[in-house]
């Protein structure tokens, strides 16, 4: 256990950072696992709206530090390919 001041008082930003990047982790896992269920569902309209949101999400993550943005940007591509054969095979 820590004892001087400075130790504490580290203990406590780091308790506050990691519930921070807990959140920010799920937020983005969360999303992505939405996505993911739109696709499988086949409803080409919810798909497109919950890529919209997914984006945004991904994007705030490079922001906040949780994912790197060549991470994101694979992520990104990937959906937006299943998202494209999905609108494709409907038409």
């Amino acid at each position: 256990m820590a004892n001087h001041v400075s130790a504490l008082k580290r203990v406590r930003q780091t308790e506050t950072r990691t519930a921070t990047n807990r959140a920010n982790r799920s937020r983005v896992r969360t999303s992505l696992r939405a996505m993911r269920e739109a696709l499988v569902k086949g409803d080409v309209k919810a798909a497109q709206e919950q890529y919209r949101t997914t984006v945004s999400t991904l994007d705030k993550s490079i922001q906040k530090g949780v994912l790197h943005d060549n991470t994101v940007s694979r992520y990104k591509s990937r959906l937006n390919a299943r998202l494209k054969a999905l609108v494709t095979a409907k038409a």
